[in-house]
């Protein structure tokens, strides 16, 4: 048996059924379709051995793991639904998420404007809730909390405290998880909370390659960002790019273990080997060709509107790459941008590196001119704006809905948020339900009914293609006839309440 496990709730250890952005669902409640169904579609489960091991598992996860097997421990990442077996014996239990407590977007914007709790908080409380953990707590178990959402912790304390989690780790955690597990093993006092500060971020050569296969072949290209938009937190990290030697160790962990499809993952793909916000073509080329040479389809995790501009207009290199990704196994290819604002004034002020090189004054351009790249070369973007970020204006929110209006041509999906306070704003107040206006209602039904009129092509002709995802194709399309009649209904019944209003 293991002394140390890894392992998360169900909508983080699953594949998704090999499709990323089904995963979204997951960070909804369960809307016109019962629960199960819900979770069957956005996160079925995982495939284990015997003794409940993971055939896939969250990249960062995989790192961890690695970094603990290079050091000596006897550590496993288990699936949620065999973890009570291991508590029996296990002395550290670590967990990850991409978002515990349903507090970033777009589970925030779920949960205010449905009222109900989104399945992925949902199922992480039920993991949490178990008799088997609570037990091992009493019998010595040590928790550690890590991951992309490790933050959220600070917003949940009554959750930290009655969960007994020992620590939490908000950052990357390479360098100093050995030290943790092996006080927590020997039963030495740990701290409450560590903060990994950017003296603290493991150089490149302190990066682990994983060792299994990781959830739908994700492969981590790039640590960082340059741009320094002042709500994200990704910018306060060093720019790393991985080596191609580095990236093709773990190509091939993948494939070896059945994982033939993947996500090249940075927060600017077209910016892998670069040290500004100029592409360097060569090095994206030879990226392309060596994880097409061993994964039969790539997706990108994250591209800027801005590089992709840039990329194309400069260097035909986005033409190149569809080139190199587009065969006989593949037509299109996905990807998450942000817009965040169609306003000038914020887009000054919040991310003026965000539009580089071109000045911030042009963002609004340079997001439809990216738009229509995006288009003729079939990638489908997944796109996200913010509403309620500091210092917005009613003027500045009905220039992103009329951006939104200008986006209608180009295949997309895109998806309003609302403010969480991260980065350079992380001691600003949260946006809530209570704050949206009459503006920010118009931008999310512009949202809405933009995404609704390009879904169905997108998970007909794309997506979901072929009789193997008939079952998924239904029960999305279902889901999408129930949405658009219940916020026509909405709409029927808010219309109503104004005539009735203006009578009075």
């Amino acid at each position: 048996m293991f002394d140390v496990l890894l392992t998360t709730d169900r909508t983080m250890m699953t594949n998704h059924h090999g499709k990323e952005f089904l995963g979204f669902m997951a960070t909804g409640p369960a809307i016109g379709l019962p629960e199960p169904i819900w979770m069957w579609i956005c996160a079925p489960k995982m495939r284990t051995d015997d003794l409940g091991r993971v055939w896939q598992a969250p990249y960062g996860m995989r790192k961890i793991e690695s970094v603990l097997i290079n050091a000596g421990f006897n550590v496993a990442t288990v699936d949620p639904d065999h973890l009570d077996k291991h508590l029996k014996h296990a002395k550290v239990l670590l967990l990850s998420h991409h978002d515990y407590f349903a507090l970033c977007p777009p589970s925030s914007e779920w949960w205010s404007i449905t009222k109900k709790e989104p399945v992925n908080a949902k199922s992480f409380r039920k993991l949490m809730d178990r008799r088997s953990i609570r037990e091992a707590k009493r019998r010595g178990l040590k928790i550690i909390a890590g991951g992309p959402a490790a933050w959220q912790w600070l917003w949940k304390l009554d959750k930290w405290i009655g969960w007994d989690v020992d620590t939490v780790v908000d950052g990357e955690a390479e360098k100093i998880v050995t030290d943790l597990v092996s006080k927590a093993l020997n039963n030495e006092s740990l701290p409450r909370y560590v903060y990994v500060g950017i003296d603290d971020v493991p150089k490149l050569e302190e990066i682990p390659t994983i060792k299994h296969a990781s959830i739908n072949g994700l492969i981590e290209v790039t640590r960082g960002c340059p741009r320094n938009c002042r709500f994200c937190s990704v910018t306060l990290r060093p720019l790393r790019h991985y080596t191609l030697d580095m990236i093709e160790q773990e190509l091939k962990i993948n494939v070896s273990e059945g994982v033939t499809e993947g996500i090249i993952h940075s927060e600017d793909v077209l910016l892998y080997g670069s040290r500004s916000v100029e592409p360097e073509p060569n090095a994206v080329i030879k990226l392309h060709e060596l994880v097409k040479s061993y994964y039969k389809r790539i997706s990108w995790s994250h591209a800027s509107l801005s590089a992709i501009k840039r990329a194309e207009e400069k260097y035909k290199l986005v033409s190149k790459v569809r080139e190199i990704i587009c065969d006989e196994n593949q037509d299109y290819w996905g990807v998450e941008v942000g817009i965040e604002t169609g306003s000038v004034n914020l887009a000054k002020k919040i991310m003026p590196a965000k539009s580089a090189p071109y000045p911030a004054e042009a963002w609004p351009s340079i997001v439809e001119e990216a738009f229509a790249i995006m288009h003729d070369n079939n990638i489908i973007p997944a796109a996200t704006l913010i509403l309620g970020l500091p210092e917005e204006t009613e003027d500045d929110v009905m220039r992103t809905a009329e951006l939104i209006d200008r986006l209608r041509p180009y295949r997309s999906l895109i998806v309003p948020m609302f403010f969480v306070p991260m980065g350079h704003f992380k001691t600003q107040d949260w946006f809530t339900r209570v704050k949206v206006k009459d503006e920010h209602v118009e931008v999310m039904k512009r949202c809405f009914y933009h995404t609704v009129y390009w879904a169905d092509d997108i998970v007909s002709k794309f997506y979901l293609k072929g009789s193997v995802y008939a079952p998924l194709r239904w029960l999305i399309k279902l889901f999408l006839r129930y949405a658009k009649w219940k916020i026509r209904a909405v709409e029927r019944k808010l219309e109503v309440g104004k005539i009735v209003k203006k009578d009075y």
